[in-house]
């Protein structure tokens, strides 16, 4: 089993990365984690080369990450929320999922064939819904063909470290579960 894990936050002590460290602890198999604030990867230019072709005409670090998300069993989103949303460097890494998106809907192809189980960890700090961040979390999950099995927040992270809430640590525990037995969703 092979699970991709998004980490969307600045900072490698974070109360996003805790929680990301401690999923990695449960799971079952081969993790990779692509801290977005740390790889080589441009935010889409929208060249529209993707329209016609497969694949993006900007070379960097993103060719490696596509090549991952094929690979992948599991993939997971973790971000902390800034103004309710998203990180922008995790935004800005996965709207290179642009070509996946021109694949399905303009040149009628499956550009990630294989299903895969997904998850969400969002860390919010202080104000502001956290539901804009994990909707766009399933929107970017769905264009990677994964469906999201748990989501996961840790709520007011600036009084309580994350790994202390533990609502967080509940979800962080079922979703290993599921993503480590997928046979026991059917």
């Amino acid at each position: 089993m092979k699970t991709l894990i998004f980490n969307g936050s600045p900072r490698k002590k974070g109360n996003t990365s805790a929680l990301v460290e401690e999923l990695v602890r449960q799971l079952d198999g081969d993790v990779k984690i692509i801290r977005a604030y740390d790889c080589n990867v441009k935010p889409c230019i929208d060249c529209r080369f993707c329209w016609k072709n497969s694949g993006c005409a900007v070379k960097d670090g993103m060719q490696d990450i596509y090549d991952d998300i094929q690979e992948a069993d599991n993939i997971i989103i973790a971000s902390p929320t800034y103004f309710s949303e998203l990180s922008g460097q995790l935004l800005a890494v996965l709207s290179r999922l642009q070509t996946y998106w021109c694949a399905k809907f303009l040149r009628h192809e499956e550009p990630v064939p294989k299903k895969k189980r997904g998850g969400i960890i969002v860390v919010r700090g202080g104000a502001g819904p956290l539901t804009k961040g994990i909707e766009t979390a399933k929107v970017l999950l769905s264009d990677m063909n994964a469906k999201a099995v748990g989501t996961i927040f840790a709520d007011n992270s600036d009084d309580v470290p994350s790994v202390e809430v533990k609502e967080a640590l509940e979800g962080i525990r079922a979703l290993a579960d599921k993503l480590n037995h997928p046979e026991s969703e059917k």
